[in-house]
C-alpha cells in the first residue's frame, strides 16, 4: 500500500510539479515571443540600414540583390515584394514557365527595443537588424 509521503516525496509534492510547471513555462514562453512584437517603422534610416535591409531580404528570398524604395518601411510596418520575371526581347519568360506566385511579405516589429524583419509564411524567417533603429507604428487616427 502507497503512502503519501511515497506519492509526494520529502517536499510535498514539489519533486513531481516542479518539472510540469518548468515545462508548461518554457512551452508558453516559446508560444507567446511572437506575442511581444509590436509592429514597428523605420526611424532616420542610414545607408548601413537600407544595404542591412535590401540584404536581409535577399537572404529570406534566397535571391540576387533586390531594389527597394528608399522609404520601404519607414510609414508602414509591411513590405511587399514581387517576384520580377526576366523576359527575353519576344516577352517570353527566361526561366520558362512562370506560375506567378504570390508576392512575399515582411513585417517590421519592435522587440523590447531591437528592430526584427519577420519573412511571413509558413515557416517564419526572424532578422535582427543591428543598425536599425524603430519605433512602434503610429496608430491610426479615428
Amino acid at each position: 500500500m502507497l503512502r503519501k509521503s511515497d506519492l509526494f516525496g520529502k517536499f510535498g509534492g514539489l519533486m513531481g510539479i516542479t518539472p510540469s510547471l518548468m515545462v508548461a513555462g518554457l512551452l508558453s514562453a516559446c508560444a507567446s515571443s511572437s506575442s511581444r512584437d509590436t509592429p514597428a517603422v523605420l526611424t532616420n534610416p542610414t545607408q548601413a540600414t537600407r544595404a542591412e535591409l535590401r540584404l536581409a531580404v535577399q537572404r529570406a528570398l534566397h535571391s540576387d540583390p533586390v531594389l527597394l524604395a528608399p522609404d520601404a518601411l519607414t510609414t508602414t510596418n509591411l513590405l511587399i515584394i514581387d517576384r520580377f520575371v526576366r523576359r527575353d526581347p519576344a516577352g517570353r519568360p527566361l526561366d520558362g514557365l512562370n506560375f506567378g506566385g504570390r508576392p512575399e511579405q515582411f513585417q517590421l516589429v519592435r522587440v523590447n527595443k531591437e528592430c526584427v524583419l519577420v519573412h511571413l509564411g509558413v515557416d517564419p524567417i526572424r532578422q535582427t537588424m543591428r543598425s536599425a533603429t524603430c519605433a512602434p507604428l503610429p496608430r491610426k487616427k479615428r
